[in-house]
């Protein structure tokens, strides 16, 4: 079995996306199929194949940056001819090919492969463009379709409809869909009218990592007092993230607990979340993109770890918090609300849906924080729970099993 990867150079390589790339590599290592990596919008300067610890990788780059400026959307259709062109030329094998895609973005690629080729297409849905957009408000999607289920067309979300088109296209087109939660599929079902069989709910993966034990000796590594009750939040400074809506929780509870501390990990724009911390900055710590052994030090230190996003599918953030046993406060919002089980590896904070607007009520955030801040005993268990449900459905060898059984019946060996 032939396996081609796809993957785009882009800032979403360096979280879920390249993440997710990354264990699926590992979790395919030894076994009966054979691995391509499709590198498109390659930093390479020319087309390239090269093999890399037993893995092909194919570079396709764009050569002239400055004709993208004029008619994007007909370069990117030339561009993914000549993809499919240099395909037809190098590769070798053509038995039991699979097309892994990792956007929802590429139907005229899938087209042409299809032309092209005898083989199976699948993608993985990290994201829907107008989740983002939207702040993952459901509601309000509902509201924009008509009862013959055609997206209304809507100044203020023009761009959602063009979104929701192509990637309707692209869903038929494919031949599997891989989804990351199940709220996920059901949406596929429901607003996208794919079929239930062409879709299947697979969890993302981490290779395991033992939690350090000895926090103390970390406190003491990274100077952070031995008494100081440590809330984490990990990724992007985005506002889908909900960074601000943790920051002025956790000035409400500063008031009641003034021996906490907030680490800030990730990178983006630091200068407007700076601002929400104003008189409290002496409490928070920004460290920017860190690398994963420091990252992972974090884990350990933590107490709690927040997560107020209006939008996730199978975080990776989430999954390595339950890894390190980390009780999470993590919101309802779309697969998030799936992977944390209220009162037993955390709790559940609503996203408030209104007309255009997604919220979360900040002073139950902070009430929230503070039960578990002031609770250690039931904070203790939850990290337990938490890990337990890491081992069972986020773990490497868990998700290393529904691939290969997923692969394996595309051509039913």
């Amino acid at each position: 079995m032939n396996l081609y990867i796809f993957n785009e150079t882009s800032c979403a390589a360096v979280y879920g996306i390249g993440s997710y790339i990354r264990e699926l590599k590992e979790a395919l290592c030894h076994s009966h199929i054979k691995v391509c990596m499709v590198c498109l919008m390659s930093k390479k300067p020319h087309f390239l194949i090269e093999e890399i610890d037993g893995i092909r990788y194919w570079h396709f780059p764009i050569r002239i940056t400055q004709q993208w400026k004029t008619d994007y959307q007909k370069l990117i259709e030339l561009y993914h001819r000549n993809v499919v062109y240099l395909f037809k030329l190098y590769i070798e094998d053509k038995n039991n090919l699979i097309f892994h895609f990792n956007d929802n973005q590429s139907v005229k690629l899938v087209e042409e492969l299809k032309k092209k080729f005898n083989c199976k297409i699948v993608t993985t849905i990290h994201c829907y463009s107008w989740r983002s957009k939207m702040f993952g408000n459901y509601s309000y999607l509902t509201t924009l379709f008509s009862s013959e289920g055609n997206y209304q067309y809507n100044e203020l979300t023009e761009d959602n409809n063009e979104s929701y088109r192509i990637e309707k296209a692209f869903f038929e087109t494919v031949d599997y869909i891989i989804c990351l939660s199940k709220n996920t599929q059901q949406l596929l079902q429901n607003d996208f009218q794919i079929a239930s069989n062409k879709t299947t709910v697979i969890y993302n993966g981490l290779t395991k990592r033992d939690p350090i034990s000895d926090k103390s000796l970390l406190r003491q590594k990274y100077h952070i007092q031995s008494n100081l009750l440590i809330i984490l939040f990990v990724g992007r400074l985005d506002d889908i993230k909900g960074l601000s809506h943790a920051i002025r929780a956790f000035r409400v509870i500063l008031d009641t607990l003034p021996q906490c501390h907030f680490i800030i990990a990730g990178n983006g724009v630091f200068d407007k979340y700076m601002k929400e911390c104003e008189d409290i900055w002496m409490h928070v710590t920004w460290t920017g993109l860190i690398s994963k052994d420091k990252l992972y030090d974090l884990y350990s230190i933590a107490d709690i770890g927040i997560m107020p996003s209006f939008h996730e599918q199978c975080s990776y953030v989430a999954i390595e918090m339950m890894m390190h046993g980390i009780p999470i406060i993590g919101s309802t919002s779309t697969g998030l609300k799936e992977m944390i089980i209220d009162g037993e590896t955390g709790l559940h904070i609503p996203v408030i849906e209104n007309n255009n607007k997604a919220e979360i009520d900040t002073s139950l955030l902070a009430n929230k924080m503070l039960h578990l801040l002031q609770h250690p005993e039931e904070r203790k268990n939850m990290g337990i729970n938490a890990r337990n449900r890491y081992l069972c459905l986020y773990s490497k060898d868990v998700f290393r099993k529904y691939m290969l059984n997923f692969y394996s019946h595309l051509y039913d060996i």
